[in-house]
């Protein structure tokens, strides 16, 4: 039987073990503390281990053009806070530092990968058990290899077959020496093409105790459309989210009305946000994490941050094509010293005490990774994307309704001509000589084709993302629309009004910090670094 060696996830998928190897003999052969996975019961087990235990939010959340800057006097912030905000290569560590990303995700592909050498090596996929779990692993290792090369790599591009990727672990590494290439974003997308199909033909929940922590049928399907949505592959997105969404979409949508009868605290609201009876909520994900903090009601990390600025001009109280505000949750204010953020309360915060006398443990946080809410949108896009105005407006105007209770009151439903109307007029931010004025829109610069500006097809894709940016706030998924779609990205830092004062840096379109840095101790051992421009 094949057997898991406890130590190699640590050394080997940190890709530091060649860096090792020569430190003492005892690193010269495998040590021998292994467990055997033989049993239905044990493949299930271990499966558990192959979802990622910290988050990537934080990272591209900070990265994203969510946050501006408050402040150089502004205390509530640290090095490494700095270093992501700028798009600088991260040197300090700790939990939702890229070095903790990057093992967190491959030590998730490790697991699945002995998840699915276990069951071949019991006789295959001969049972309903072991046929689910094969399916679960296949759609972990693909999940997790997706994350991965968003944040490492450049954005995919069907016609960029150079562009480097990140390595695709494929089996268990059973050296200490071994040799990985990063390959190219091209061959990484097709192979995680290859694991989601099949692992979708195999994918069930028989032997899920909380389904909604697992790659469940329906949290399957949203992964597939959002992957395909990255890999430019529209029916796909339609048929999968189809699945998901099924024929009253709105019955899957987050209860926006209800939550705002909800006792309005920051604890019970973020808490209801993450509940695994919703329907909306298809797979959520735990993490060491100081999101809950950093995105809650309090001043951790607030020196950068979504405050009032960006607010009323580019995100939720702007002027939008329904008006503005009228949201049934509005967004909570906050503004003191050293203090201007507006955020929805849906990041909660935990902490376990592992010394509750001296008061030390960890911070944790859950994530709604997948939902149905962003499922609809995806599948907007891609009508819009084949020219199905109308299906994609139908989309819209249910999401728009769902979470706006001015929309809803009066009925307010989009058209292409409407939507068209609306973007059309609208300044581009940044458009005045790169001056600080901002709105709801963005130049639009991806690598496949929307048509001209101010024209149908790029109005109604301003209307998605401007909705998806708001449907996905505080989450961290704004930053694979900006690769996605070449938004360029100015730092700003606001002065004691609230309002920019400067230009400080600016994320261009081909900017190569847009693959945010390996680890120094990956490349240290021997992986390509990302280039940078000197």
């Amino acid at each position: 039987m094949k057997k898991i060696n406890k130590i190699y996830s640590v050394l080997a998928l940190a890709f530091g073990v060649t860096a090792l190897t020569s430190c003492n003999e005892f690193l010269d052969t495998l040590p021998d503390n292994r467990a055997e996975i033989n049993t239905e019961a044990k493949v299930t087990a271990l499966l558990v281990s192959a979802y990622p235990d910290h988050d990537y939010q934080l990272l591209t959340e900070y990265s994203s053009d969510n946050v501006d800057d408050y402040g150089t006097n502004n205390p509530n912030t640290d090095r490494f806070l700095d270093q992501v905000f700028h798009w600088e290569d991260v040197t300090e560590t700790n939990n939702e530092a890229p070095e903790e990303v990057w093992e967190s995700y491959y030590k998730g592909i490790a697991s699945a990968n002995q998840a699915l050498e276990a069951i071949e090596n019991m006789g295959g996929p001969t049972t309903t058990v072991l046929r689910e779990a094969k399916g679960e692993a296949l759609l972990c290792r693909a999940f997790n290899h997706y994350i991965l090369v968003n944040i490492f790599s450049m954005e995919y591009n069907p016609n960029d077959s150079t562009s480097i990727g990140i390595p695709y672990m494929e089996k268990s590494e059973t050296t200490l020496n071994p040799t990985y290439s990063r390959g190219t974003v091209k061959g990484v997308y097709e192979k995680i093409d290859k694991d989601l199909k099949e692992g979708l033909a195999l994918v069930g929940e028989s032997y899920y105790n909380v389904p909604k922590y697992h790659f469940n049928k329906k949290a399957a399907y949203a992964f597939a459309a959002r992957f395909y949505l990255s890999y430019q592959k529209w029916d796909k997105v339609i048929e999968y989210a189809n699945q998901v969404l099924g024929s009253n979409p709105a019955t899957m949508l987050r209860d926006w009305q209800y939550q705002s009868t909800m006792t309005q605290t920051f604890e019970a609201v973020s808490q209801h946000y993450i509940d695994a009876t919703l329907n909306t909520n298809l797979l959520l994900l735990t993490g060491y994490s100081n999101m809950g903090l950093a995105m809650g009601p309090y001043y951790i990390y607030k020196r950068y941050s979504h405050g009032s600025y960006i607010s009323t001009t580019e995100t939720v109280n702007a002027q939008n094509i329904w008006g503005s505000e009228g949201y049934y949750m509005p967004i909570k204010k906050y503004s003191a010293t050293n203090l201007n953020c507006h955020v929805f309360w849906k990041i909660p915060y935990f902490f376990e005490y592992t010394d509750p006398v001296a008061g030390i443990g960890y911070r944790h946080s859950v994530f709604a990774e997948l939902n149905a809410d962003e499922t609809l949108l995806n599948r907007a896009e891609a009508y819009v994307m084949r020219n199905e105005n109308e299906k994609a407006c139908a989309d819209l105007t249910v999401w728009l309704q769902n979470i706006n209770r001015t929309a809803k009151t009066k009925g307010f439903k989009l058209t292409a001509d409407t939507i068209t109307k609306f973007y059309s007029k609208i300044a581009y931010s940044y458009d005045d000589d790169k001056k600080m004025v901002s709105t709801v829109k963005k130049h639009l610069k991806p690598k496949f084709d929307i048509g001209a500006e101010k024209g149908t097809k790029e109005c109604m894709i301003q209307c998605v993302l401007g909705f998806r940016r708001i449907q996905t706030l505080h989450e961290g998924k704004r930053w694979f629309d900006i690769k996605r779609y070449g938004i360029e990205v100015p730092r700003r830092l606001m002065n004691a009004a609230g309002n920019p004062e400067s230009v400080t840096d600016w994320l261009t379109v081909d900017d190569p910090r847009r693959a945010m840095q390996l680890p120094k101790k990956v490349i240290d051992a021997g992986l390509p670094a990302n280039p940078r421009n000197k």
